[in-house]
């Protein structure tokens, strides 16, 4: 029986996935596509939460720590019931270059 759901980023898959073969398909697959560390996404979680923002939901958040958008164009894949201004997509982007510079993958 499901207690309850609740979406996980690639990060957070390899972190519970860390002592699986790297040989099977789940850990290949967050080896290419995984491009953050967990205690990275994990940061940049709470500060994107921490905008207090109601147009960003958290499936929304799990979209950006998974796909780390470099401009409004990729953002706006992600937010698709919703617009963002041009300066929320800012301050989101920046916050992503920033966890970037600082960290990267893991």
């Amino acid at each position: 029986m499901i207690l309850n759901k609740t979406a996980l980023s690639l990060a957070q898959v390899k972190e519970y996935t860390k002592n699986v073969d790297e040989s099977k398909p789940i850990a290949l697959y967050l080896k290419k596509f995984c491009k953050i560390s967990k205690a990275d996404a994990d940061n940049l979680a709470v500060d994107i939460r921490a905008l207090n923002n109601p147009k960003i939901k958290e499936e929304n958040i799990i979209k950006i720590l998974d796909m780390l958008p470099h401009d409004a164009e990729d953002m706006n894949k992600i937010f698709l019931e919703v617009s963002l201004t041009e300066e929320e997509l800012k301050i989101i982007l920046t916050l992503i270059k920033n966890i970037s510079q600082k960290g990267g993958e893991s």
